[in-house]
């Protein structure tokens, strides 16, 4: 889930919650139609939903008095059990106030969701979540701007969303929130967890940071922002013919974006280039397979397999733009769902190398079920795999190239290199950029502007004199 109002991955094929706290949705039509009324979604991140497994729906009378076909044939037993658990708590729970009809109900719902061993993918929407995931489909969010997911009974942030306060604020994909407004949130579930980070734009909320790679805690104050998200952004590496485009989300439209700016790349005489896929959380499902087919001229972008083993390939779409243009990927960590879609297309095809770290591991198809309240189950109908067959769900991708990025660095993004210089790019910390230079440069022989050309081997700039 992405905490900030928005969406986290749903829609048509779509995307992961995200404390961007959005889904991304993909609508079939500019109204928003689905296809066969329903939502369809692939993961691209994911919030865990950790409810309330002991927790109970309704009692069977209410049920069988509203809906009476619901209750499927040797079910009786089980929704009686039910019943009896919530009838017993209305009837002797101490605490009356906490004694809350539609909580019981949700945490029920998640508990059950959660009880399929499908940890972060498959999961429960309160209409609040649901009305986030759409908007992050639009590349709009309010709140502080992070997916995150419940791993291991702990909130972890799978990706900070480029401009977001999360990121201005230096947290990171693997970041763990101890705390929100210095109160624990280990354990709870999800949504509980994600309502206390949630608010209006420029509300302040205090979060206690716990950083796995270094071992330290930190408290980060964000002021919650509303944000259009700026999905497509490229900028030429100084010294180099090289650019460097990254893919913030893959929102609705992200593949005309990349079109033009690809398009915009080669005419401005860019002869190699950096895909940046690092902190991509996913989204719409569409979106990921006309993306990666811009780079490819045949073959498939991915397999689908469905519950009793089917498997059906989805192929590339014709008419890329950019099907021969010298490329290198970046990815990590926070590279989910959509993005992994994409990264693993370009790897099995050998159209480019990965470089940096083992994706996040998100990797089935998402269907959208709402329900009568506004609410809605999300639950995964297909798996996808890599088209050689990779099995991407909670494995990841692995990088052709491993290129950690230390624990004190932080990855370039285009929109800050404008005015940036030879020297500091050769001096940046962002190890996993300059191998991916190291890798393009021999191949076109990138030339500075005093055609001298320049070697970037994990931030040492090695500078071959003619």
């Amino acid at each position: 889930m992405i905490l900030q109002c928005r969406e986290a991955q749903p829609c048509g094929r779509g995307a992961s919650q995200t404390l961007r706290e959005s889904g991304a949705f993909r609508p079939c039509s500019e109204g928003g139609a689905m296809n066969k009324g329903r939502y369809r979604w692939i993961q691209y991140l994911a919030f865990l939903s950790l409810g309330l497994i002991g927790g109970a729906i309704l009692s069977c009378r209410l049920l069988i008095a509203f809906a009476p076909d619901t209750v499927p044939p040797g079910a009786e037993s089980n929704f009686h059990l039910m019943a009896e658990a919530w009838n017993t708590i209305q009837r002797v729970y101490v605490d009356r106030n906490a004694v809350k009809p539609q909580l019981m109900t949700y945490g029920a719902i998640s508990g059950m969701v959660d009880a399929l061993g499908d940890t972060g993918h498959s999961r429960f929407l309160k209409p609040e979540m649901l009305k986030q995931e759409r908007n992050l489909a639009r590349g709009r969010f309010e709140g502080i701007g992070a997916e995150v997911q419940m791993k291991n009974g702990q909130l972890v942030i799978v990706a900070p969303i480029d401009g977001s306060p999360a990121q201005k604020a230096g947290l990171k994909p693997g970041d763990i929130i101890l705390k929100v407004d210095d109160q624990d949130v280990s354990g709870l579930p999800l949504d509980q967890a994600v309502d206390r980070i949630l608010g209006p734009a420029g509300t302040r909320v205090k979060l206690t940071i716990l950083n796995l790679k270094t071992t330290t805690t930190k408290d980060v104050t964000l002021t919650r922002a509303s944000i259009t998200v700026q999905n497509v952004t490229w900028h030429q590496l100084p010294g180099t013919t090289a650019a460097h485009l990254r893919i913030a989300t893959f929102s609705k439209g992200v593949t005309e974006n990349l079109r033009k700016a690809l398009l915009t790349v080669e005419k401005e005489g860019a002869a190699s280039l950096i895909l940046d896929l690092r902190n991509n959380p996913g989204g719409l499902y569409d979106e990921a397979v006309s993306a990666a087919s811009q780079f490819m001229s045949g073959g498939n972008v991915l397999l689908e397999k469905n519950a009793v083993g089917k498997i059906k390939p989805v192929p590339v779409r014709p008419g890329g733009v950019a099907t021969s243009l010298p490329l290198v990927v970046l990815i990590n960590g926070g590279t989910s769902s959509g993005a992994e879609i994409v990264a693993g297309a370009l790897q099995d095809a050998r159209r480019a190398k990965l470089v940096g770290e083992k994706t996040f591991g998100t990797g089935t198809v998402l269907e959208t079920f709402p329900l009568s309240d506004g609410s809605a189950l999300m639950l995964a109908i297909e798996e996808w795999l890599t088209p050689a067959g990779q099995v991407i769900w909670h494995h990841g991708i692995s990088p052709d190239v491993v290129v950690p990025l230390p624990p004190e660095a932080t990855p370039l993004i285009p929109a800050n290199e404008k005015g940036l210089t030879v020297e500091e790019l050769r001096n940046s910390k962002d190890v996993q950029l300059l191998r991916a230079l190291d890798l393009l440069l021999p191949e076109k022989g990138h030339n500075t502007k005093h055609d001298r050309p320049e070697r970037f081997a994990y931030g040492l700039a090695l500078a071959e004199v003619d």
